[in-house]
């Protein structure tokens, strides 16, 4: 169903933080896989974001992870019981996620929504696409696919004010986008099924929308042509 400006949420429910620093993940072939993916849940009650990242957190590839539109990972965590069902042995900060939260959905939130989050406000950015990392991460590569087919995939968010943020409470919607969701945006690029030229391009003039997914989309064009 698709999700109308009435539909937004105005709260969301943090129920966790969690931070890492790259690690050996294992073998991939026949390379060895630096990753952050693990993450372990922020004790403190309060951690800083600063313009990149929380503080503790870290990335080993720093030309597809990280960044200012990857400052923060967000995940609901309603996911989780989905996933349950389907054979998944996973907790929350499995995927790889900083935030576990409650209240939204992929097909409710908006490409340059604005949250507030304790001190700092963050704006999302473009979904989480899923590589091999998250694969070797839970022990399957089935759940790349499955991510995909399901569009449980997540956001990313860039922070628009650095600051002291709650590991548990509440983050408030400040400003409502009227650009696509972040299901729209997930099914466009890695989705199957035709998707309208037009609609790439309308996608394209989103301001808010990370470089790199417009990258995406671009090619995505390219190959159409």
């Amino acid at each position: 169903m698709a999700s109308t400006l009435s539909d937004h949420p105005k709260k969301l429910i943090v129920d966790g933080v969690f931070v890492g620093q790259p690690a050996d993940l294992g073998m991939f072939g026949r390379e060895r896989v630096q990753s952050a993916i693990v993450k372990h849940p922020v004790t403190s009650e309060r951690v800083a974001l600063r313009a990149t990242n929380l503080d503790g957190d870290g990335q080993a590839d720093l030309i597809n992870h990280g960044g200012a539109d990857k400052a923060v990972y967000l995940y609901p965590a309603e996911h989780y019981s989905d996933w349950a069902a389907e054979g998944y042995s996973l907790e929350p900060g499995q995927v790889g996620e900083n935030v576990s939260l409650r209240g939204a959905l992929e097909s409710t939130v908006r490409i340059g929504d604005v949250w507030q989050w304790g001190e700092a406000l963050v704006q999302v950015s473009q979904p989480r696409q899923p590589c091999f990392k998250l694969g070797m991460r839970t022990g399957t590569k089935a759940i790349i696919a499955d991510m995909v087919d399901s569009g449980r995939c997540g956001w990313y968010a860039r922070v628009l004010q650095p600051g002291e943020v709650p590991v548990r409470g509440g983050m408030l919607l400040v400003e409502r986008s009227s650009a696509p969701t972040v299901a729209t945006m997930f099914a466009m690029l890695c989705q199957p099924g035709p998707v309208a030229a037009g609609e790439i391009h309308e996608a394209l003039g989103v301001a808010a929308l990370a470089a790199s997914w417009k990258d995406g989309l671009r090619k995505s064009l390219a190959r159409r042509a």
